[in-house]
This record gives structure tokens, C-alpha cells and sequence, in this order.
């Protein structure tokens, strides 16, 4: 571990088995690492270490100030990833952990065994338009607008309890400092130019009920992207495959991630 490094209190982060196949999993704006909670109980403890990271303003780093990009996502990854001994580890990112997952790939890449691309973002951001981008920064201090992109991001098609859970845990488990900050991280800036060509491995997963992020934005983005792509369509999912069909994705997830375990 670098001088500077060592020098910064490392994220919060939920550690779950202690296997050989070894995953840092990136949260989605609305998410934190108990977010996860649902698909938790289906890890195989003995084969994988996932460790589901917490960025600064959220969850278990919730107290922790900064500039909240993306850059320093990657640069307090790598940290954790120091302090745990892993020199070697995979990468999931959900929504827009999936731009945050590929900011640690560029700072690292002789690191990264593979990546999982869940309902994710690419590289080149959500490209917001002037109709979209209001919607989504009325979220900062909204908990209503909160369930709206919630219920619309899984196909109007959940029940409206779950729905307001999910708007409530984001709103308890963000400062709103961190969650506008972010907003403009995934959904007005991009680095396609610096990932074209890269040959890591990735596994991209969509939900089927998911109206923004589909299999044909996907095409069109990471696999054009991504030499080593590959498509997964998760059933009767929306844009939470993790907390809707906790046992199916978990399956998913171990079958790519632990096929082969990192050095």
C-alpha cells in the first residue's frame, strides 16, 4: 500500500464468506451495501469473499467527506483492496457503480480479474438530456421523486410498499451532498475513449423489466466496447435484479464470478 494511501481511513464495506473467489461489489445511487441484503443468505461462504464497499456519503461511510467522483471511488477501492490482501479481485457494479467499477479498472488494471456489469451504467454515462436530468436532481431532496424513478426502473410492476422501502433506505443511507455529487458523476460525464478495446472480461446482465438500461443499449455500449463481453438477460427483473429475484441473480453472479478465482 502506497504512503498516501495508508495515510486515509479506509470505506466501510460488509463482508460476506471467506472463499477463494474474491469480489468487490460497487452499489447503484440509490444503493449502499446493505442494499444487497436479499441475495446475501445465497453466497457460498466457502467459495467466494464477497465484500460489498460503501462510497464516502453512503452506508458504513456515511460520516467520510470528499470530492465524490468516480477517480476517488477508484483510488479508495484500491485501498480496501490493500488492507483486505487482495492483489487480485473481481469487480461488480451495479447502475452506476458500473461507471465506478471501470474508473478502478483504469487506475488498476493488472488487478482485475473481471468485471460484472449489473443493470450497469457505461462508460459513457446516462447522457441526461434536458427532460431527464431535472427529474433526477429533484430526487436529492425528494423522497417522493425517489419511488417515481424507483417504480419506473423496475416496470411500474412491484408492490408500491417495496417501492417506498427502497426510497426510504436510499434516503437513510445517503447524504444528499454525496447523492447530488454523484448524479453528476454517471449522468452527465463519460470516459468511453479510455476503455474502447479493453480486453477484460465482462459479464453484462439486464433485467428483463428494465425500460432504460436494456439488451440493445447494452449491445450498443459495453459489448461494442468490450472485446471479452457477454450478455445475460435476468427474468422477470426490473433494474434490481438483487433485491427482485434475489436467488436467480445470485446464482448468475457466482456461476461467472467463481469460475475462475483470482491469484
Amino acid at each position: 500500500m502506497s504512503a498516501d494511501r495508508a495515510a486515509i481511513p479506509v470505506n466501510g464495506y460488509l463482508q460476506v464468506g471467506n472463499g477463494p473467489a474474491r469480489i468487490i461489489v460497487l452499489s447503484g445511487w440509490f444503493g449502499c451495501a446493505d442494499a444487497w441484503t436479499p441475495m446475501v443468505e445465497c453466497i457460498d461462504t466457502e467459495a467466494e469473499s464477497w465484500v460489498f464497499f460503501d462510497y464516502r456519503g453512503y452506508g458504513r461511510s456515511r460520516h467520510l467527506q470528499g470530492a465524490f467522483t468516480f477517480e476517488e471511488v477508484a483510488s479508495d477501492v484500491l485501498r480496501l483492496a490493500d488492507a483486505l490482501g487482495w492483489q487480485r479481485f473481481s469487480l461488480v457494479g451495479h447502475s452506476m457503480g458500473g461507471m465506478a467499477m471501470q474508473r478502478v479498472l483504469l487506475a488498476a488494471p493488472e488487478r482485475v480479474e473481471r468485471m460484472l456489469a449489473v443493470t450497469a451504467v457505461p462508460a459513457c454515462g446516462a447522457r441526461m438530456d434536458a427532460q431527464r436530468l431535472p427529474l433526477f436532481t429533484s430526487a436529492i431532496d425528494d423522497i417522493g421523486k425517489r419511488e417515481f424513478i424507483i417504480n419506473f426502473s423496475t416496470g411500474s410492476r412491484l408492490p408500491a410498499r417495496w417501492v417506498r422501502q427502497m426510497a426510504r433506505h436510499s434516503w437513510e443511507n445517503s447524504t444528499q451532498q454525496a447523492f447530488a455529487a454523484y448524479l453528476a458523476e454517471w449522468g452527465t460525464r463519460g470516459f468511453a475513449e479510455e476503455i474502447a478495446g479493453n480486453t477484460t472480461p465482462v459479464r453484462v446482465m439486464v433485467g428483463e423489466h428494465d425500460p432504460s438500461l436494456t439488451a440493445g443499449l447494452m449491445a450498443s455500449t459495453w459489448l461494442a466496447w468490450y472485446p471479452n463481453a457477454t450478455l445475460e438477460t435476468i427474468a422477470n427483473a426490473g433494474h434490481y435484479p438483487m433485491n427482485e429475484t434475489p436467488l436467480a441473480f445470485a446464482a448468475a453472479a457466482a456461476h461467472y464470478l467463481a469460475a475462475r478465482a483470482p491469484a
